[in-house]
């Protein structure tokens, strides 16, 4: 197994949490006001409601990944999804605001927040087809469907390392926690998610 390969996978589930979205901006605030175990507890409610949608694309899909066809739409269809939201996290970065409130909340509120923010999100599902189905695609393809799980599990350990990072960086690091700090992590990750967007636009059009 290609250790290079499990990194990409590691670092593509990192990049994918990375972009200051509704949840971001839940883990920050809440964070920010209560400390690391409540950003953290958001992240964790907001990974639920993705490993779900993991789920549903894995066993909804997994049949149907060898077939060509397929391939080729999940290629260019994550490709189309990365980059509209590397464009929106990029276009939104002046946006972001930090909001410094002494109210304290329960850790169960925070994790009901996370994950009814992720699992009620119109975007959430097609995100997870397009680019979980896409990443589904490409290991089918390459790799067969044995090891499918293998990079599965990378890239939630990549959602993961953000989601502690960013408790990390609300609470022991809240200094380096500036409004210029999350607009330069904001527009790195839109970078990198137009960047991976390419890439699968590219496989896609090569499918063809």
């Amino acid at each position: 197994m290609n250790i290079s390969i499990l990194v990409g996978y590691i670092f593509l589930g990192f990049t994918l949490a990375a972009p200051i979205g509704p949840v971001n901006s839940a883990r920050l605030d809440k964070g920010i006001k209560n400390g690391f175990w409540h950003a953290w507890i958001v992240g964790v409610g907001s990974m639920i409601a993705d490993g779900i949608f993991m789920m549903m694309v894995y066993f909804g899909m997994v049949h149907f990944l060898e077939i060509h066809v397929v391939q080729i739409f999940l290629w260019l269809f994550g490709g189309f999804i990365l980059i509209y939201t590397g464009i929106e996290s990029i276009k939104n970065a002046n946006q972001i605001t930090l909001i410094h409130s002494r109210e304290k909340e329960s850790l169960f509120k925070c994790f009901l927040t996370g994950f009814i923010m992720s699992i009620t999100s119109p975007l959430s599902i097609l995100f997870w087809l397009g680019i979980y189905g896409s990443v589904l695609a490409k290991t089918a393809q390459m790799n067969g469907t044995d090891i499918l799980i293998i990079y599965s599990s990378m890239i939630f350990l990549g959602l993961t390392l953000w989601d502690v990072l960013i408790a990390a960086l609300t609470s022991g690091f809240r200094k380096l926690l500036t409004i210029k700090s999350l607009i330069l992590i904001s527009i790195i990750s839109g970078i990198s998610l137009i960047g991976f967007g390419l890439y699968f636009g590219y496989q896609g059009i090569i499918a063809l």
